[in-house]
């Protein structure tokens, strides 16, 4: 198992207060975020200096580009359509999403979290409970441009994380974060039909919580691990290979991708650090990344609205 020190380093300084949702969109050749506390979506080119910054009426848990050139929008209590009129532009705009249908109308302490494609095009996400102490009655959804909304058959969750799914679709991953254990089940999208659930990892470090995973092109899930400023990474039967550090403490989302498919970049939060860390870590909320092995590189797929 590597134990090399920080072999992620700093990609672009940001002061996201938490960063998340991380993704690399090959058609416009940036990688795309959301930071959820400042209701914005970022998005950046490798080597460019300048970024985008699209401001929105509401947080946005999550998102996912579509076919068209859209983005679907997971927004904290509704599902929204963005239409950007340039998605290579930099500098600050304000936008104004089209809602699509609530989220957890009934659940007034909810709002989304983490998701993402599933690779025949439909949209997973969950959500998580804000109110103290949190409560598991958050929910896994999937939503597709044929069958609309559907909750997925899995337990409620407090705070639903890590969704990802194997490179041939049929497992889905993902997790309820203060549980420290990764789950995993057969997964049929056409249907939105789950296998009971299994264990796929409990996590070994007392800090990690396990946050936004993604999975490579050898069927191997990379895990942001949430205090512990480290990505660790699985084998498909759940057996740790590595863990690579990152020099800051909450680390929330890994993603592949980069113009050569070479690199694997993370999202951060600065959200929660009292002063003392902030000073001890001032680089948390930017965008840290590592090169990795040709071939593994695995591209998200795109939501499915033809």
């Amino acid at each position: 198992m590597s134990k090399a020190e920080h072999p992620f380093t700093l990609a672009l300084a940001q002061a996201n207060r938490l960063g998340e949702g991380l993704q690399w969109h090959a058609p416009s050749g940036r990688w795309w975020w959301t930071d959820i506390v400042n209701s914005c979506i970022h998005a950046w080119t490798p080597g460019a200096s300048a970024t985008l910054q699209v401001r929105l009426p509401e947080r946005v848990g999550c998102f996912v580009h579509t076919r068209s050139g859209r983005l679907l929008l997971a927004m904290a209590k509704r599902l929204a359509w963005l239409t950007l009129p340039d998605l290579q532009a930099t500098g600050v705009i304000d936008a104004q999403p089209q809602e699509i249908t609530p989220i957890e109308a009934h659940l007034p302490s909810t709002r989304s979290n983490d998701g993402r494609c599933d690779r025949s095009g439909a949209f997973v996400f969950g959500t998580l409970d804000e109110a103290e102490p949190r409560r598991t009655i958050g929910g896994f959804y999937q939503y597709s441009a044929v069958r609309g909304l559907r909750r997925l058959p899995l337990d409620g969750v407090a705070i639903a994380n890590s969704i990802c799914f194997s490179p041939n679709g049929r497992r889905m991953y993902y997790c309820d974060s203060p549980t420290r254990r990764i789950m995993v089940c057969d997964y049929d999208s056409a249907s939105a039909r789950v296998s009971e659930p299994r264990l796929f990892v409990k996590k070994d470090v007392e800090a990690a919580e396990p946050d936004g995973s993604t999975i490579d092109a050898q069927g191997c899930l990379w895990n942001a691990e949430w205090g512990n400023g480290a990505v660790a990474r699985y084998g498909a039967d759940g057996r740790l290979l590595a863990r690579y550090r990152v020099p800051v403490r909450d680390i929330t989302c890994p993603a592949f991708g980069g113009h050569n498919g070479d690199q694997i970049t993370v999202t951060t939060a600065r959200v929660g650090l009292s002063s003392a860390e902030l000073m001890a870590m001032p680089q948390s909320g930017s965008l840290f990344g590592m090169t990795v092995a040709a071939g593994l590189y695995l591209a998200e797929s795109l939501f499915n609205d033809d």
